[in-house]
């Protein structure tokens, strides 16, 4: 009974201080319907220009597939690490699919890779956006990637209200 402590007046028991962490890197993981993380690490490194660092399978596969399902293909453009991984109908992590998350690239030639991305296999959306309607550079055009991702295509920011570049 030592452990238990007593709240009185709604009071939070106290905690002992969390530890503080570290962190050396973040890199976020593009999840796709099974199995279509072969052709999207294409599809990125084609309108991107992304380089496969590395490529873990899964070692089991399902009669019907071909090619083994990739648990994790890490790429990366200019200097940025991103994970794409195949996920089946079967995984808890299958409800979140191409949704809730924008990636922003720089570069000084929007309208070339917004092209390049569309001839890739993107879909422009709307039209590319000047001055104060775009996101902090000059620039920026909008290309949604076959699997369901946004992509923000900006040029260099330079400075916003508040924020140094």
């Amino acid at each position: 009974m030592a452990d238990v402590q007593e709240v009185q007046n709604g009071a939070a028991p106290e905690k002992a201080p969390a530890t503080a962490a570290s962190f050396t890197g973040m890199k976020p993981q593009l999840l796709v319907e099974a199995p279509k993380a072969t052709d999207a690490v294409q599809f990125y490194k084609t309108a991107f220009g992304a380089v496969e660092i590395g490529r873990s399978v899964e070692t089991k596969r399902k009669a019907e597939q071909e090619l083994p399902l990739i648990s994790c293909a890490q790429l990366e453009i200019a200097g940025s690490t991103f994970l794409v991984s195949d996920v089946s109908g079967d995984s808890a992590a299958a409800q979140t699919v191409g949704t809730g998350c924008v990636l922003c690239l720089e570069t000084e030639d929007v309208e070339a890779a917004v092209a390049k991305a569309v001839s890739a296999g993107a879909v422009a959306e709307g039209e590319l956006a000047e001055g104060n309607g775009a996101c902090c550079g000059e620039r920026v055009g909008k290309v949604k990637d076959p699997y369901g991702f946004t992509w923000l295509i900006c040029s260099p920011v330079k400075k916003c209200a508040g924020v140094e570049a």
